[in-house]
């Protein structure tokens, strides 16, 4: 089975592989910055007040806002337009995902059994697409076409069971006249999209009363972005809908604005003396374990039931690219160190979850790039 892929397709990946590339870079950067001579002042800079917040609250609670809301757009294309939208050539991501997001929870729910570090189970179910198709493009050009989208149709998936996560275990303080007020809004912008008002600034300014009145609530405001992405009119999907020509609007912004500076304002982890201990910790076992072993076994099991359901699997996309692709999907990063900052409230906890976080995320990539860069020998020299 041949896989075309789509304009918006080929813009998202394309955004996401460069993305992923600067995503690294500013990993990097911000690991030495902190543990540099400035590395207080790099610190105390992301903790500066601004009206409302503090500037590390504005990125990870602001504009992590508008990463959901593409991400909410993506998800609502793949569902009506995209491989979602047929259910054999759904079965295959979605069983992968659910698979790769359930054993690695497991994994790590197995190494913490006590109830503080049992609210990191949702660490390691996550995918960063941006870091995975950075990686899979190191790979070379001899990649097919159909790991792409199966990889990227399983992180959009995965994202969306992380985004049930965080709505479902992470919410704290819970208001019931808030919430009230949040359906409220929801509803008008149901009503707007039902009366065919395509007018996109209407639905982004009642979005960001939703974002402010769900941060009321106690549920964490970014979800506002999903929310608000399933309320823009999507018409056939055509690229002149609101849908798609926000979803074109937000790429690379996002790509290139909103995730390099979450990496800059939360990749800055300070390797003090004996910092290695935190991989041997409870929560660091459990992180590294369930990307690294828990994500791919997890996938693999999701695709062998997959296939006895009937799903349809592309002739190019052979086990080999599988194994690769689906050690790739251990690399969490973005949405695991998210998770972090959501599940763990002491910076112990949370310094050690991102060593766990990023050492996971290394090895993942590092082994799914030989794994998939001796899969593109072996089809040269047959």
């Amino acid at each position: 089975m041949v896989y075309q892929l789509t304009k918006l397709f080929r813009e998202f990946a394309e955004s996401e592989k460069s993305g992923g590339y600067l995503l690294m870079f500013c990993a990097l950067v911000a690991i030495i910055a902190a543990n540099s001579t400035i590395g207080s002042q790099y610190l105390d800079f992301w903790r500066l007040q601004l009206p409302g917040g503090s500037l590390e609250f504005w990125i990870n609670d602001g504009l992590m806002a508008i990463f959901f809301l593409l991400i909410g757009l993506e998800i609502e294309r793949e569902l009506y337009v995209g491989e979602l939208s047929d259910r054999r050539n759904a079965l295959l991501p979605v069983g992968a995902a659910i698979g790769g997001m359930v054993v690695p929870a497991a994994v790590y729910l197995f190494f913490n059994t006590e109830a503080i570090s049992q609210r990191g189970f949702g660490i390691p179910m996550a995918t960063d697409i941006a870091f995975a198709l950075g990686v899979l493009s190191l790979a070379g050009n001899k990649i097919p076409n159909a790991l792409k989208v199966f990889l990227t149709a399983l992180a959009i998936i995965d994202d969306l069971g992380a985004i049930l996560v965080i709505a479902i275990f992470y919410t704290q303080d819970f208001s019931w006249l808030w919430m009230g007020v949040s359906a409220g809004i929801f509803a008008l912008m149901i009503a707007l999209n039902r009366f065919r008002v395509n007018a996109i600034a209407l639905y982004l300014i009642l979005g960001a009363a939703l974002w402010y009145t769900l941060h009321a609530t106690g549920i964490h405001a970014t979800i506002a972005g999903v929310i608000t992405a399933f309320t823009i009119p999507f018409g056939k999907g055509g690229d002149n809908s609101p849908s798609a020509r926000l979803q074109h609007a937000l790429h690379k912004p996002v790509a290139f604005m909103i995730m390099p500076l979450f990496a800059l304002a939360n990749a800055g982890l300070v390797l003090e003396h004996g910092w290695t201990n935190a991989l041997t910790s409870t929560i660091g076992l459990g992180i590294i374990l369930g990307l690294v072993v828990g994500k791919p076994l997890g996938i693999g099991m999701g695709v062998w039931l997959a296939l006895r359901l009937g799903a349809i699997i592309p002739s190019e996309l052979n086990r080999k690219a599988l194994v690769g692709g689906s050690m790739l999907a251990g690399i969490g990063f973005t949405m695991s160190i998210f998770i972090t900052l959501l599940a763990f409230e002491t910076s112990a906890e949370i310094e050690v979850a991102k060593t766990a976080i990023l050492f996971a995320s290394l090895l993942a990539g590092l082994t799914g790039y030989l794994i998939l860069a001796f899969h593109r020998q072996s089809n040269k020299s047959s």
